[in-house]
């Protein structure tokens, strides 16, 4: 197992037979790159990201534990983003690339909750696909309850052509003014901030974005402003996202005017991420002394 160095953290290269590529550093077991095999980079990584001990990663693919945000007493989003995870497996099996990481109790996480546990983070790499499995054993005496997310930053050309498709009909709780709606249109844009959780998602969502191209407008005017006639793009990029365990769905962009007072993300950044995250929030795990729980989600390169 050779560990490499990742913005100056030890981190592990995963390169499947045909040439996929991921990079997870072990501070945090941080997922910060995916390039799918003849493809190009998927995940959005802030430029003004942190990488230091003790703070959290700026994109990439954070791992949310045991608690999301700030619904609870500890640290906001949790611990594990923020500690050494411990690699256990790095091969190529079949074709894909594979990397295992332990992160488990101690004296730093007692002091705040006070569990007893084990957590892996599995992450796959071949072809056009990524597979990352979050698994939690409960090795204490006592059960415990957690919530868990992987906080995944997909990367976009311009918000403007992208959209999330999959949760026409959905309920969903508003973080921006705490209320519960219903989403009734067939995509999700992105036109201004949005902060949302989806409980109990099922079936498979896609983000879809369109790519080059240009806006051709008439010259012909209907009141006081001149028509779009069309929309001309040279090609399409389309990822689909699937999830087991995860019971619900976080949709976030911070939007311009809350990405400007991010110290870690440039002006603009908000135009090139959306974060789409398999999540365990509305119902939090509980888990017996000796359980063990898993939660998986896949990003598949279906076009582009």
């Amino acid at each position: 197992m050779t560990v490499m160095h990742f913005q100056g953290m030890d981190a592990l290269v995963l390169q499947a037979a045909d040439g996929a590529r991921a990079t997870v550093t072990l501070h945090g077991g941080h997922l910060v790159s995916w390039i799918p095999a003849g493809g190009e980079e998927m995940l959005y990584l802030s430029p003004r990201s942190a990488f230091a001990a003790g703070q959290a990663i700026r994109g990439g693919v954070p791992v949310i534990f045991p608690q999301f945000s700030a619904r609870g007493p500890l640290t906001r989003h949790g611990f594990a983003r923020l500690l050494a995870w411990q690699p256990v497996r790095h091969d190529v099996e079949q074709g894909q690339a594979r990397a295992v990481l332990r992160l488990t109790d101690d004296a730093v996480t007692r002091a705040s909750w006070p569990y007893g546990f084990a957590l892996e983070l599995t992450l796959r790499v071949g072809a056009n696909t990524l597979t990352l499995a979050l698994s939690c054993l409960n090795t204490g005496k006592d059960s415990l309850s957690f919530s868990a997310a992987l906080h995944t930053y997909l990367r976009t050309d311009d918000i403007d052509r992208t959209s999330v498709q999959g949760l026409t009909g959905r309920r969903y709780q508003d973080a921006l003014d705490g209320l519960e709606k219903l989403q009734s249109s067939e995509v999700l844009r992105f036109d201004t901030e949005q902060d949302r959780v989806y409980p109990a998602v099922g079936g498979d969502l896609h983000l879809h974005e369109l790519r080059g191209g240009h806006e051709h407008r008439t010259a012909v005017r209907r009141g006081s402003a001149p028509q779009l006639a069309e929309r001309r793009y040279s090609s399409e990029r389309r990822v689909q996202i699937s999830q087991r365990g995860f019971e619900d769905v976080v949709v976030w962009n911070p939007g311009a005017a809350k990405c400007a007072a991010l110290a870690d993300m440039p002006a603009d950044g908000w135009r090139h991420m959306v974060c789409v995250e398999a999540a365990r929030i509305e119902r939090p795990v509980v888990l017996a002394p000796g359980a063990c729980w898993v939660g998986q989600q896949q990003l598949a390169r279906v076009s582009g």
